[in-house]
């Protein structure tokens, strides 16, 4: 338990008004008896415990008995909210005080001197206190706990030392209930004394005995002392008594009361920068703490220095606020709060900037123009918000499954910072809570609420609540949502609010609701899957349907967890799951509300233990209460009470069973005992009647049955309700009905109902609602406009639905009417002496019907006080503006207006402004009034305006329009026009889109321009959806027409027309003719009296109009068009034409747009009418228009004028053509070369002559296209006149002959001819490749091969870097040029190029870093220029450079290495004694050195063999006597620095003849040349 926050306090409340006299007496006796207190005491809730132990302990003398209850009631007055506490620590302790009552009189006696004692102390107190003017009136005590020693002489209950806690709140103790301020002084002197005196423990400890110390402390006080002890007890009790005489005439209720202010805050409006002072005055007892609150927050003033200063004194509260400004307008709070209660006042402080928002009239009290949210309250000024819905989301249409959104923009005026408001959603009533089902969201602006996943639990009326402080508002819509689309066709719709009713250990009672749609055949019964939570399998709990909506689900496992989820069945299938159940654990209940609940009490000291013996081995009792608490005909539930005799052990049940009329008793739950006293019986006959009892077991045995059940019937106790009746469908809105029907009778278990509708002459039902009403009003939405429809309603509960009520009449779909709402903005027009002109605006909701008139009433308003209202007008006024008369010069009037309309008398306006009766003497007009917006399109509109009733002292010479947007300040108004316009209308351009705008007129005379009217309500320049516009139209009969369309109208609306926006009145120049959303106004006799903007506007729909200008040139274009439909032609397609057909026949056509059957054409040459015969034939197509006349051949005397006329009905053309002389001329001579070319392409003959292309392989192909050919049809190229031998012959497959040229050059240049001709005769083609026609070929050639061209690559030499190109094919017209670094290369020896075959080069030499760079290979093929470019820098150069080193170094060292140039040869057959003598060339440089070997091993020179190497070139092997020793391979070996060479020959030797065989020699293989690097 914790403090009130005003009970928290530091220090006693009187520590600084003690004397030092005082301090230091009780200072010294507190020393002397401090040895004596028997407990540790703590502040002032000592003297609380003290007091109360005094009380508890009692006195057995009367008068010491008196002086206690005094004492107590004292106690009581001063303690306030601690009494309670102490007559409960009383009670606790009222077996210890009977047994105390000898020793507490001895205490209650010392207590008594005690209390003179400090009387007398603080007598003296007093008068040190007596000069003081002030008395510190808010005291506080800290509460503190005091541990006190109780004994008690119980035996059985030995004492048990604990502590109590003690809690005191603000207190005073007597100060206040005397009359003077002396004797109060007095009081709180006596009280100081006394509480001191307790803080040290006399009088309140209480032991078993008093120690021997204190009996012997006593004896041995001295007569002095005890004299003055008795002189001041007598005087306590004197005292005492007469206060207690004094508080027996005092009422507790009276004198402790509640805060109550005598002066509340005022409520202020001020400027910015200027200070505040709110004020009140609170009286209560004790005295009340008062706090300031800002927006519902603390004002803390050390948080902001300077800025709030908080007094209090004397009762009397003051805030003030310094420097306010925009951000101070809140509302404040003064709360007053004490022991007693609460109460607080409310004033609202309004700071305005000079450059606002705020009009400063609209916040003085009495004044009819105080805004919504700022009128008077109890709390003062601005206690309310206006609040706004803007955007709002409308009726929705959703599917199960979708996500749905609603919406709707919440504007708060003021807007405060710092005061956020609370944002509620409902359904149905009901406040909705976030889940994974629905998530809200509060942007600051806009609220939102979506669906997630969207089921027909979602269904119903969503509201949406923005709360602000004690005020809130509201906006409510319905939201549909339809049924998901079947898995299985025909199959019914999925159930809806799957609940748990009753949840126990062994079962749970699930119910739902049965849903609208049945697929079209009747629902069999519904199936129940569970599913444990923490997995996602589902198991069918029930083998068979069920029909009844509620069924218990048994088999669940004890403090698990399941959902649940229902699926409903019909002949056609199973439909979708409905959506799963919440969570609910298989416990009982006491089980589950045990685990929800938390200790709700501290531990208080005190623990009773109850002991009971060993109730082991007792078997339970029967259980009490057995009754069936719901039976239907599949299943049948019991409820009992567990027996009171079962132990501590618990107790499980066994449920019996017999038919009634038996005593044939059976056992249901044989196997498994119940652990709830609640089951589940299925499996029983249907209709029979059976007796139920209940066995309880345990350990111990299975006890004695309860009493049975009464005779149970098997069966639906719940009927399906009757149908309801009196379906009464009434009109709402364009799209909705509003049912009413008469409720089911003696429905039990009432779930709701569902509504159907049908489109008469449909037979197709559709249901308005998914999830079940409750009521018997239901608006039905989404019903299309115009439509009639009949209703039909039924009901449903757990048994099931009821049959369907009677239809409905049928009722067409459209809006109702209402009065309509009050009429605003009312002003004067015009004043005189004895009346005035009033103007006001249409409402803003008309109720749905053309509003009939308006009536106005007025009152008299004199010193501020409104008179009574009177009528102004008995009969109503059309128009926006009336005259009142008979008023009174100089008096104030008030007034209001009432529109009506065929539903009645709307409410009226509120008051007007006061507005003074006296003659207007202003030379300028007045203002305009009975402003109007119509055709208001995406970036224009037209105004209108009715002119000013006081035209001021000349007449009106035209007007000025302004307008602003509509949230600019009074600032941003500009003139539209910059001349005066003497209309009463304008068309206003240039708007931007999606802008909202206001308007104003201002009339102006020769005086000035007058007051400017009020202004417009705001529009938004938008086009919007449907939007038509005014058609001008001409019959067939020539009749000019303006016509409209409209396809938003209601069954009330009606087309007015008017031409300048007046209303036609003269019908005798316009005929108007009107069809459902159709209009027309035809023109009698269109002429210039009729020039002029007609408009047409829709009433009764929003805003639906339009206009069109008819003008001199438009009339003259009407007339026109109008006169052709009259006088009508036969359009024409085309004009008569000629042309040339395939043989060179001349065809002359023409078409005309459409001919009927009875349309005649005459065919004419030079004025006289021709025939179809020999020469002319003539053709007409009807269906088409088309009219063709054939010659043959055109002859010189064909030359004329030919003319085709037609006639259809009345309607004729023609249409003439003229060929004479050059016409005439080129006309025959294209025919007779068609004719020829006709005979031409009778034999073999070119399609397409012969032409050339170039190859990507840059060839050229000559090719021409042919037709008309056969095996037998021959082909011949020619050049120059010269056959080309071809070796391939044509196959004309594909009708096209070529020839290839390759590598084509000059030569090639020529006259190519190509001849075709077989036995039908011949054909030939010739082209020409000379001159002009050759170059262009050999640009095309060039042009092609730059485009073969490669990227440039880099090669390395040995000689420098080489940059190159292929292309495929290389001509020398193909002009080569080398770019490095954007400048062209001059060719060098050191940097040259070249063409080596199909490669493109550039050489570079011995290249240098100058050499690096791009470079850039420009083709030229004679028209255009292509470039290939390749980047020789950076890495690129550094590899290639280096490759060049390395070629270069190889080609030396190649170029200088040694070997052996020629001389030897492979083998050498010589007679033995012969002399041999070989000799070789050597080069080398430097000049290698010589070696030779035989058989691989070194040979040295001696005089058989002589080795010699002459001048460094030259080496010689000589043998002078051959021998068969000297065969063998002999190698020779030069070797210098750059590389090694061997040369390798083979000697063979042989004997001649007769003197010897030949000696074998050694493997004569062809020699080897070896290199070694």
């Amino acid at each position: 338990m914790s403090l009130p926050f005003y009970q928290r306090h530091h220090q006693h409340f009187d520590r600084t008004y003690r004397h030092k006299e005082l301090e230091s007496t009780l200072s010294q006796y507190q020393k002397e008896e401090k040895s004596k207190a028997a407990i540790y005491t703590h502040g002032s809730s000592a003297y609380n415990q003290a007091t109360a132990l005094a009380y508890h302990h009692g006195s057995a003398s009367s008068e010491q008995q008196s002086t206690l209850s005094s004492h107590d009631l004292d106690e009581a007055y001063t303690h306030g909210s601690s009494a309670h506490s102490k007559r409960a620590a009383a009670y606790s302790l009222g077996s210890e005080s009977i047994s105390k009552k000898a020793e507490a009189y001895r205490l209650g006696s010392e207590l008594v001197n005690r209390k003179a004692q400090a009387y007398r102390l603080g007598y003296e107190t007093y008068q040190g206190l007596k000069d003081s003017s002030k008395m510190r009136e808010e005291r506080s005590l800290r509460a503190k706990r005091a541990k006190q020693s109780l004994l008690s002489d119980e035996k059985e209950n030995p004492a048990v030392y604990y502590v109590v806690p003690v809690f005191t709140g603000r207190q005073t103790y007597v100060s206040g209930i005397t009359d003077t301020e002396e004797e109060r002084i007095k009081e709180s002197a006596a009280y100081i004394a006394r509480r001191n005196l307790f803080a040290t423990g006399e009088g309140i400890s209480a032991t078993k005995k008093i120690t021997s110390s204190s009996v012997e402390e006593e004896k041995n006080t001295t007569r002095k002392v005890e004299i003055r002890e008795t002189a001041e007890r007598t005087a306590l009790k004197k005292t005492l008594r007469e206060t207690e005489e004094f508080r027996r005439k005092l009422n507790e209720d009276s004198l402790l009361h509640a805060p109550e202010f005598v002066i509340k805050p005022r409520s202020h409006t001020i400027w910015e920068k200027q200070n505040i002072k709110l004020h009140c005055t609170v009286t209560g007892w004790p005295e009340p703490r008062l706090t300031w609150y800002k927006n519902h927050v603390p004002i803390d003033v050390h948080a902001h220095p300077g800025k709030y200063v908080i007094e209090s004194r004397y009762g009397m509260h003051s805030l003030e606020i310094n420097k306010c400004d925009f951000e101070d307008t809140a509302q404040y709070r003064a709360s007053a709060m004490n022991v007693k209660g609460e109460l607080s006042a409310y004033a609202s402080l309004v700071v305005k900037r000079y450059k606002g928002e705020f009009d400063e009239t609209c916040f003085h009290a009495g004044t009819v123009t105080l805004p919504i949210s700022f009128g008077v309250t109890p709390h003062g000024y601005a206690s309310r918000f206006e609040i706004h819905f803007v955007d709002k989301f409308e009726v929705s249409f959703g599917r199960e499954g979708e996500t749905m959104s609603l919406g709707c923009t919440v504007i708060i005026h003021p807007d405060i910072k710092r005061f956020q408001p609370e944002i509620q959603w409902y359904r149905n009533g009901d406040l909705i809570t976030p889940s994974k089902w629905v998530k809200t969201h509060w942007s600051g602006e806009r609220a939102t609420l979506t669906l997630t996943h969207a089921n027909k639990e979602d269904e119903g009326l969503y509201t949406l609540r923005v709360v602000m402080g004690d005020y809130y508002e509201q906006y409510s819509a319905y939201v549909f949502v339809r049924d998901a689309d079947a898995d299985i066709p025909g199959a019914p719709a999925a159930p809806l609010d799957v609940r748990c009713l009753d949840a126990n250990k062994d079962y749970v009672i699930i119910s739902w609701k049965q849903p609208a749609v049945d697929g079209g055949s009747p629902i069999l019964g519904y199936f129940i899957d569970k599913c444990e939570v923490g997995t996602t399998h589902w198991s069918q709990c029930n083998e068979t349907p069920v029909k009844f909506a509620r069924f218990p689900v048994t088999g669940l496992i004890e403090g698990r967890s399941y959902t649940f989820r229902i699926r409903a069945v019909n002949n056609a299938g199973i439909s979708i799951p409905s959506r799963v159940s919440e969570p609910v654990a298989a416990l009982d209940p006491a089980d589950r509300a045990r685990l929800r609940s938390h200790p709700s009490a501290p531990w208080t000291g005190q623990i009773i233990v109850t002991e009971e013996e060993p109730t082991e081995g007792i078997v339970p009792g029967p259980p009490s209460d057995l009754h069936v608490t719901e039976a239907t005909k599949n299943y049948v539930v019991l409820s009992w009470k567990p027996p009171c005799q079962r132990g501590h052990e618990g107790v499980m049940y066994f449920v019996e069973k017999c038919v009634a009329g038996t005593e044939n008793w059976q056992r249901v739950n044989t196997e498994i005992p119940v652990k709830s006293p609640r089951f589940a019986l299925f499996d029983l006959a249907e209709g029979k009647s059976y007796h139920f009892r209940v066995r309880c077991c345990n350990s111990a045995g299975i006890g004695e049955p309860s009493e049975a059940t009464e005779s149970t019937v098997v069966g639906d106790k719940l009927d399906i309700p009757s149908a309801p009746s009196h379906v009464i469908p009434t009109r709402n809105t364009d799209t909705s009905v509003v049912i009413t029907w008469t409720a089911s009778k003696d429905a039990k278990e009432l779930v709701g109902y569902y509504i159907e509708a049908s489109k008469v002459g449909s037979g197709q039902w559709e249901p308005c609602n998914n999830n079940p009403v409750k009521g018997t009003r239901f608006t039905c939405h989404g019903l299309t406009t115009g439509d009639h429809y009949t209703l039909r309603v039924r009901a449903v509960n757990a048994a099931g639905l009821s049959e369907y009520s009677s239809e409905s009449e049928a009722i067409e779909v459209k809006a109702a009417i209402a009065t309509p709402s009050p009429p605003y903005d009312i002003t004067v027009l015009e004043s005189v002496r004895d009346s005035m002109v009033l103007g006001w605006k249409q409402p803003k909701n008309i109720g749905g019907a053309e509003i009939t008139g308006y009536y106005v009433n007025y009152r008299e308003v004199i010193g501020g006080a409104p008179k009574e209202w009177r009528e102004a007008n008995i009969k109503a006024v059309g128009e926006r503006a009336y005259r009142v008369c008979d008023l009174k010069e100089n008096t104030t009037y008030q007034f209001q207006v009432a529109a009506a309309n065929l539903a009645g008398l709307g409410i009226p306006s509120p008051a007007s402004q006061s507005f003074k009766c006296e003659e207007w003497t202003i030379a300028v007009p007045g203002p305009p009034h009975d402003l109007s917006c119509s055709e208001v399109r995406k970036d224009s509109l037209v105004l209108l305006w009715k002119p000013p009733i006081y035209v001021g002292r000349n007449p009106v010479t035209g007007f000025y329009v302004d307008m602003k947007e509509t949230s600019a300040t009074e600032e941003h108004w500009k003139s539209v026009n910059e001349k005066a316009t003497a209309s009463k209308f304008l068309k206003i351009s240039g708007l931007k889109e999606g802008t909202s705008y206001v308007f104003r007129i201002r009339a102006v005379n020769k005086a000035g321009v007058g007051k400017p009217s009020d202004s417009t309500d705001p529009v938004v320049a938008e086009t919007r959806p449907g939007t038509k516009e005014v058609v001008v139209e001409v019959d067939d009969n020539g009749v000019i027409s303006l016509n409209f369309e409209c396809d938003q109208m209601s069954s009330d609306s009606k087309f007015i027309w008017s031409k300048n926006y007046e209303p036609i009145e003269d019908d005798s120049r316009l005929l108007i003719d009107t069809k459902g959303g159709k209009s027309k106004a035809i023109f009698k006799d269109l002429s210039e009296e009729d020039l002029g903007i007609y408009s047409c506007v829709v009433t009764d729909t929003d805003g639906v109009s339009s206009s069109y200008t008819l003008d001199e040139e438009e009339m003259k274009r009407l007339l026109a068009l109008s006169h052709q439909h009259k006088f009508p032609i036969i359009p024409l397609q085309s004009e008569l034409a000629v042309e040339i057909l395939e043989k060179g026949q001349v065809r002359f056509w023409m078409q005309a747009e459409k001919l009927s059957g009875n349309s005649k054409v005459n065919f004419v040459f030079n004025d006289k009418e021709i025939v179809n015969g020999e020469k002319y034939t003539m053709k007409i197509d009807r269906n088409t228009g088309l009219i063709e006349m054939l010659m043959d051949r055109l002859e010189d005397e064909d030359e004329g004028t030919y003319t085709f006329q037609l006639q259809d009905g009345k309607a004729t053309n023609q249409s003439s053509l003229v060929l004479i002389g050059d016409v005439f001329q080129k006309l025959q001579t294209a025919a007779e070369f068609q004719r020829q070319e006709w005979f031409r392409k009778q034999g073999p003959h070119f399609v397409e002559y012969l032409g050339w292309e170039v190859t990507p392989e840059c060839n050229v192909l000559l090719k021409c296209k042919v037709a008309n050919i056969k095996k037998e049809t021959h082909i011949v190229w020619y050049k120059d006149e010269r056959e080309i031998m071809v070796d391939e012959q044509h196959d004309f497959k594909d009708g096209v002959c070529t020839l290839l040229i390759t590598e084509f050059s000059k030569k090639d240049a020529g006259i190519y001819e190509v001849i075709l001709k077989d036995d039908r005769g011949k054909d030939k083609s010739i082209l020409k490749l000379v001159e002009a026609a050759f170059a262009d070929l050999m640009t095309e050639v060039c042009k092609v091969i730059a485009l073969s061209a490669t990227e440039l690559k880099i090669q390395s030499t040995e000689e420098g870097i080489r940059l190159y190109s292929f292309v495929n094919y290389y001509l020398e017209d193909l002009r080569v040029s080398w770019l490095h670094n954007e400048a062209k290369i001059k060719y060098t020896e050191r940097v040259k190029t070249g063409v080596t075959g199909e490669q493109i080069w550039l050489q570079i030499n011995e290249p240098t870093p100058n050499d690096k760079g791009k470079y850039i290979m420009e083709l030229f093929d004679g028209k255009t220029g292509h470039t290939k470019v390749v980047d020789l820098s950076g890495q690129a150069y550094d590899e290639a450079f280096a490759e060049f080193q390395r070629l270069k170094a190889a080609a030396i060292a190649e170029k200088n290495r040694a070997r052996v140039l020629g001389g030897l040869p492979d083998v050498v057959t010589i007679q033995e004694g012969k002399a041999l003598n070989l000799t070789c060339s050597i080069w080398g440089n430097p000049v290698p050195e010589v070696s030779w070997l035989k058989n691989e091993r070194l040979l040295m020179g001696d005089d058989h063999v002589i080795l010699k190497f002459e001048s460094g070139k030259h080496a010689c092997f000589t043998i002078t006597s051959v021998s068969t020793a000297d065969s063998g391979r002999y190698s020779l070996v030069v070797k210098n620095k750059y590389g090694t060479e061997t040369s390798d020959f083979t000697v063979s030797v042989f004997i001649p003849e007769g003197e010897g065989n030949e000696i074998s020699q050694p493997d004569a293989g062809k020699g080897d040349k070896k290199k070694k690097p």
